[in-house]
């Protein structure tokens, strides 16, 4: 019989929630009273958008992400709907421009100038008219540009297709209507092919946007869902809501069958709604609990028991509604893996609330940071609408690099594909396929430069040094150039000895489970 260790081996083990500074706060700001559940906050590395308690209609404020600090009471609004303001979303791949829902049974399309407000703003770029009663849910698609998901209380979901120079917008290109209640959370996989929703009816739906298909549906009695969440590309749906006896409750689900869940836990006895996130990057699961100050985090396993609880982040301050910054303006100097938005209404205070993975390195860690989605879609909103599927464009958190190409083979769901591929993939020393095709692209880098550098004479040659042109990055001429150069190598060095180490690590779990194995087959 293999041996296996009682405790789990895990880079996220000692994750800490860090609440902010009252300085790095943003303070006097009127949080809505509205008991709707949703965010009622949005950010994104350059704005936060939070909504208001306004006289009349419904309003929100859009504040910069560095102006913290006290907010003047007569800050300039974006106040267009009629009525309250339900929820507001930006735009993934355009950090000026956000969507807002009402009970005014409209959505409006903003742009947010790249300078300070001075006024309100009343005008939207673009409204869609369609539902006949209040809009509660808007989500912006992962990776097509321009294509927009409402769902109202009239029981439908329309998507939206906002490459149109027509201000006001009243066909959308889709209708769902396959609920009959309102729908309550509505979530993508990753390249935006499934949708899965909850509805009022307890049931969570997994439909085809483009087909107006249901594909399955889950009508578990122990567990009445109120959110749904795609965790990322594992195959797998997180759910929250209460159990028969009214507790707080969380469920996961296999996304190819989803009649009974593959895990289901209960939580405690508040009757708060539960808000789940998901890192794909990390594969960490952070649930939010609303009416307390408790952020629990997880670790989700390919394999049994698929859900490693982790630790918890606890404040005495009640949250009313939660923001979450992209990863793309993370702090990854500090190890900042995750970054909330809580709102609390009670002090008119948003608070940020850092998650750290505690290193005493300054250098980038590689390992914590994979590549991680951009800001720039992966097809045209027509593209998608034809029936093509891409992942997202995947980016480095590397201060300095680029955008780096899809990998739209991988993340393209393939219907002959076994759901035990993935599984079977990060069994084999904890790699995705991801990490392997990251792997053999910088692979395959390595060797076109070996072959450019073949190609050149030999004196030209001499000029490539650890991949960089002498001539475009001279020799240090003053003292405060050698150091700086002195500390780049040192910095250099540090990072290729973690990844000795890493390796070295690797080969004795090799050895380890090779070992197991020929001792299970010798015992057979």
């Amino acid at each position: 019989m293999s041996w296996h260790p009682q405790y789990r081996s895990s880079k996220f083990r000692h994750v800490y929630g860090k609440a902010a500074s009252k300085e790095k706060c943003y303070d006097c700001v009127p949080i809505t009273r509205n008991v709707h559940d949703n965010h009622f906050c949005a950010v994104n590395p350059h704005f936060i958008a939070v909504v208001t308690e306004c006289a009349g209609g419904g309003a929100f404020l859009v504040i910069p992400i560095h102006q913290t600090g006290k907010l003047d009471p007569h800050y300039p609004k974006i106040c267009g709907h009629k009525g309250n303001v339900l929820d507001i979303k930006w735009n993934p791949f355009n950090d000026f421009v956000i969507a807002s829902c009402s009970e005014d049974a409209t959505v409006k399309i903003w742009d947010i100038p790249k300078h300070l407000l001075t006024r309100n703003i009343t005008s939207p770029k673009k409204e869609l008219l369609g539902h006949v009663r209040r809009v509660g849910l808007i989500e912006w698609h992962p990776t097509a540009n321009n294509i927009l998901f409402s769902s109202g209380y009239d029981y439908k979901i329309m998507i939206w297709n906002l490459d149109t120079k027509d201000a006001v917008v009243s066909n959308p290109v889709k209708i769902l209507d396959a609920h009959k209640d309102v729908v309550l959370s509505m979530s993508f996989n990753t390249d935006g092919s499934l949708l899965a929703t909850a509805c009022r009816d307890r049931k969570i739906r997994l439909i085809d946007p483009r087909a107006g298909t249901v594909l399955q549906v889950a009508s578990y009695k122990s567990h009445r869902v109120n959110k749904v969440l795609f965790l990322g590309n594992v195959k797998k749906l997180f759910s929250t809501g209460t159990s028969r006896w009214n507790n707080r409750q969380i469920a996961l689900w296999d996304q190819n069958d989803l009649s009974v869940p593959l895990l289901e836990e209960d939580l405690d006895g508040s009757s708060g709604l539960l808000f789940p996130f998901y890192d794909s990057d990390t594969h960490m699961l952070y649930v939010v609990g609303k009416g307390d100050g408790n952020i629990r985090y997880y670790e989700i396993s390919p394999e049994k028991p698929y859900l490693n609880y982790l630790m918890e982040y606890r404040s005495h301050l009640p949250q009313k509604g939660i923001g979450m910054m992209p990863k793309r303006g993370l702090e990854v100097s500090a190890c900042e893996i995750f970054r909330f938005y809580k709102l609390i209404p009670t002090k008119s205070l948003i608070e940020p609330i850092s998650m750290i993975v505690p290193r005493r390195s300054e250098s980038y860690q590689e390992d914590i940071y994979p590549l991680t989605t951009g800001a720039q879609p992966a097809l045209t909103a027509q593209e998608w609408l034809n029936g093509v599927n891409k992942g997202p464009l995947m980016v480095s958190l590397r201060p300095g690099s680029g955008a780096v190409n899809s990998l739209p083979q991988l993340l393209e769901p393939e219907p002959l594909m076994k759901t035990t591929d993935l599984s079977q993939h990060q069994g084999r020393g904890g790699r995705t396929p991801l990490e392997d095709m990251q792997k053999s692209s910088e692979i395959e880098d390595s060797r076109k430069q070996l072959k450019v550098e073949e190609k050149l004479p030999k004196n030209e040659q001499m000029c490539l040094s650890n991949g960089f042109d002498i001539f475009e990055c001279p020799p240090p001429k003053t003292e405060n150039e050698l150091l700086q150069m002195f500390y780049r190598q040192q910095e250099e060095i540090r990072r290729l000895r973690e990844l000795v180490n890493q390796r070295d690590v690797q080969i004795k779990q090799l050895e380890l489970e090779l070992r197991n194995l020929c001792t299970d087959t010798g015992s057979y």
